[in-house]
């Protein structure tokens, strides 16, 4: 079995970081999301509010009596939603394999990954790169051989940060890791871990997995397995594929139609790239094209085409000719197909049901 690739991204502050990229005067001031009122609680706070000692779960008079100058906005779930669904539609284009955690953080396999020669590093520097370009909001990542690993990893450079433990690290970098880092090692289960002698995974691992059981039970055979760095649980996949597209942001604006048609044809060969790697065969429904022009109006664009099983150039240019009647600068441009869903159960209600 290979060794497997696994990258973890987590989005900096998120609620906060979407509240300041649409209001630049929230960037320079201490910021929690949350918190009004007498009973309100902070659901999370910039890095600015944080050096003030202001948390996540705090209630709002607690964190105004630390931090007197912060400012509080109300949450704005269903924007946020919309911007994780543009996150987690970026990471989905490097690889199916995505187990989101939240609206903010995912676990990626990126093991059978070919683009970017295979390497985890760069496909994270990639999305951290493109989050930040086409969201607007900055991600920290961390590459590991597995999950228990790349999320400690996410969080060591933290905010906009990228750190990579590779397998020949692993040993070295768990062995001086302080216990708390540990998941599920809270102030309790670290206090006992102290009484013992144990503040690193280096003392866990002298200490034995028999105490270590002895003392904690099942949870003690997970904290030595996690001393050394070992975790074997998958990526996990809830959500099917519906559909697969590619699409890119042009650092400068394409003037007109005649500039959408030169690049069309690397579009559509990206697409099918991508297709040969996720699709497996399923069949295809629709195709359509996706437009955002230079006012940031997006406009997509779509056909049933059953007939297709490989997309060509010729099959999309109906579509951008009818989406782009009149030129206009173009901001990003993308093609894609949505697959049909033959497992769907067809049911015939009765008349009078």
């Amino acid at each position: 079995m290979a060794q497997r690739k696994i990258i973890h991204v987590d989005c900096d502050c998120f609620y906060a970081a979407v509240e300041m990229r649409d209001d630049p005067s929230l960037r320079d001031v201490p910021l929690a999301v949350g918190g009004q009122g007498g009973r309100g609680v902070v659901t999370t706070c910039n890095y600015r509010a944080r050096a003030f000692g202001v948390r996540s779960a705090m209630p709002g008079s607690e964190a105004r009596r630390l931090c007197p100058g912060l400012v509080t906005v109300p949450p704005d779930m269903g924007r946020y939603r919309a911007v994780s669904q543009q996150v987690m539609a970026i990471l989905r284009e490097m690889t199916d394999l995505v187990e989101p955690l939240s609206l903010d953080e995912a676990f990626l396999d990126v093991t059978d990954v070919d683009a970017f020669k295979g390497s985890a590093t760069l496909m994270a520097r990639h999305l951290r790169e493109r989050v930040s370009r086409e969201v607007g909001i900055t991600i920290s990542a961390g590459v590991a051989p597995n999950k228990f690993l790349a999320k400690i990893a996410s969080d060591w450079r933290k905010p906009d940060g990228l750190f990579v433990i590779t397998p020949p690290e692993v040993a070295d970098f768990v062995s001086e890791l302080p216990v708390e880092k540990l998941f599920g090692v809270g102030q309790v289960t670290a206090a006992r871990l102290h009484a013992l002698g144990v503040k690193t995974c280096g003392d866990m691992q002298a200490l034995g997995a028999d105490v270590l059981i002895e003392k904690f039970g099942k949870q003690g055979y997970r904290l030595f397995e996690m001393a050394h760095g070992r975790d074997n649980r998958a990526v996990v996949v809830s959500r099917v594929a519906k559909s697969v597209s590619v699409e890119r942001t042009f650092p400068q604006d394409l003037p007109d139609r005649s500039a959408c048609d030169t690049v069309m044809p690397a579009l559509v060969a990206d697409l099918n790239l991508r297709l040969s790697r996720k699709g497996q065969h399923k069949p295809i429904h629709k195709l359509f094209v996706k437009i955002r022009y230079s006012d940031f109006s997006t406009h997509t664009l779509e056909r049933v085409r059953e007939s297709v099983t490989e997309p060509a150039l010729v099959d999309f240019q109906p579509l951008l000719e009818e989406l782009m009647p009149k030129d206009r600068p173009v901001r990003l441009l993308g093609v894609g197909v949505r697959f049909r869903n033959d497992d769907a159960p067809v049911t015939q209600l009765r008349l009078f049901d």
